[in-house]
């Protein structure tokens, strides 16, 4: 099937004949769907904090801090914006039409309130127009689209969510890119007053990110008495995926070569993998607000973090006194233990183990990375909610799964998943070293039998993709993990443009 050709790009690329026949039996054979047994609930899975353990969870994070933890904050910005713009650029599409296209809401609503965005001077200035007035903006609503959008203007539809103007206060305007520099500040430093930033970006957009950072990082570090230290990764191309035609045969191109993909987000595995911090925070690029609202996301991160640091404490004091403990303590205290304070199910191969394989059973179910992730209530946001899962081996855990792992078509699979309370924001810390501080290698615990399979095109021609188990799900399912509610105000990405006329977004009114 594969030519000397073929080889010859495998190779450059990194990628085994094995992964080749692999993806391809996943194109033929799919994936199989999630088995959820229930969701996760504030009752079952989700640890709900009060005041008083806010609290004790920020102090113990803030206390191992002082103690040595090393920390790193990790945000995937990888992607031009293209998708927030879709409505703009549809419309602006059918002006090109004879016939005048009739302005849909979304569109109407970025021309009245123009004004409100912190981009607003920039565009006047790009097009050498006074757009104060409202029948001026609806008047030359084409050229503002144009200017605004396109590569001859400002660019703002071909560029990664970083570098674009989110937040302003007065003639002053930030990117996501200094917002996660500002958290970075205010979370992520540690006892010697240093704070690392990582970024996974496109290749042709690293200048752009670097070039705000090397501008911008001195004003935090000068007003917070800390040193960031930013560096940036690339999804590797080894974990690019084959494109196969509709009848799953490998894709090719006019020129006979075979077709790779990105594989999603999943892929940042890899990335993650080469981090070296006891602890990492996860946060996508455009899940950030102006300052003055930044406290309550500051104290929600250190509670997820604190939590993950009394997870990790319990797992490390177990076993590192695991061959002195006795068995019927293991039993009696030891195990319900576990399962009461961190949430965990044990599976049945450790909790029914015979004495001779009791204390090795439970070490290998517990020396495994962590991670607390947060979970907002669920008020119809698309994507993945918690659910305990039941795996191949019937035992149950915690996952974060996408309604497109799920059979929708079975009627309790479908109950399980609307009886959903919440949602994932994608707000994780993970702590990535065993109890010997030594770093686990994070691709021996994803699961390769989850995926998605995509219907794409190019030139024309239509195509299957692959993407990779996604990074908080199949890339982490053999993790151990907890899930700690946190308010909806910590969740406010950007999805579209006129997200960021929301209140959460827009500057304080004088």
């Amino acid at each position: 099937m594969l030519s000397v050709n073929d080889q010859l790009q495998l190779e450059q690329k990194g990628i085994t004949i094995e992964k080749i026949e692999m993806q391809l039996s996943h194109f033929k054979d799919g994936f199989p769907f999630m088995n959820i047994v229930k969701a996760a609930t504030v009752d079952n899975g989700i640890l709900r904090v009060d005041t008083n353990a806010t609290q004790h969870a920020v102090q113990m994070f803030d206390d191992e801090v002082k103690n040595g933890l090393s920390i790193t904050k990790f945000v995937p910005a990888s992607g031009a914006a293209t998708r927030m713009f879709k409505a703009l650029f549809d419309y602006l599409n059918k002006l090109s039409d004879e016939a005048p296209a009739e302005m849909p809401k979304p569109v109407a609503e970025f021309i009245e309130r123009l004004p409100d965005f912190p981009f607003f001077d920039e565009l006047e200035k790009c097009m050498g127009m006074d757009l104060k007035k409202l029948s001026v903006r609806k008047d030359n609503a084409e050229e503002i689209l144009s200017t605004f959008l396109l590569n001859t203007g400002m660019n703002y539809g071909g560029l990664p969510k970083g570098v674009l103007k989110f937040h302003g206060q007065g003639k002053q305007a930030r990117t996501p890119i200094e917002e996660h520099l500002l958290e970075a500040a205010l979370y992520g430093r540690d006892a010697r007053g240093k704070a690392k930033l990582h970024f996974t970006v496109s290749p042709e957009h690293e200048a752009l990110f670097q070039q705000i950072t090397d501008a911008k990082k001195g004003e935090y570090e000068k007003r917070f008495d800390v040193s960031i230290e930013v560096s940036f990764s690339h999804q590797k191309t080894a974990t690019d995926t084959l494109a196969v035609t509709p009848d799953n045969q490998p894709f090719r191109t006019d020129s006979g070569d075979l077709l790779f993909r990105p594989a999603g987000h999943g892929a940042l595995i890899e990335n993650l993998n080469d981090l070296d911090s006891d602890l990492i925070f996860i946060k996508n690029i455009d899940n950030v607000v102006p300052e003055h609202r930044v406290a309550e996301t500051v104290t929600y991160k250190k509670v997820l973090a604190g939590t993950l640091c009394r997870m990790r404490k319990k797992v490390f004091e177990v076993l590192s006194n695991l061959d002195q403990l006795e068995l019927k303590t293991i039993r009696t205290q030891i195990i319900p233990q576990l399962e009461k304070d961190l949430l965990l199910q044990l599976p049945d191969i450790v909790k029914n183990a015979d004495d001779v394989h009791l204390k090795k059973q439970l070490h290998t179910y517990l020396n495994r990375p962590m991670r607390v992730c947060g979970m907002v209530r669920n008020l119809g946001e698309p994507g993945g909610g918690p659910f305990w899962v039941m795996n191949g081996d019937n035992s149950l855990s915690l996952q974060i799964v996408e309604s497109s792992q799920i059979d929708l078509s079975n009627a309790a699979r479908k109950a399980v998943f609307d009886g959903s309370s919440h949602f994932n924001p994608v707000d994780l810390v993970c702590a990535v070293k065993n109890y010997r501080g030594e770093k686990f290698n994070l691709l021996l615990y994803v699961d390769p039998d989850t995926g998605f399979i995509s219907e794409k095109s190019q030139n024309g021609r239509p195509l299957k993709a692959l993407e990779l188990p996604g990074l908080w799900n199949g890339a982490m399912a053999h993790w151990l993990t907890m899930f700690v509610e946190v308010p909806l105000t910590t969740f406010n990405p950007v999805k579209t443009i006129n997200d960021l006329l929301r209140a959460e977004h827009q500057p304080v009114k004088s």
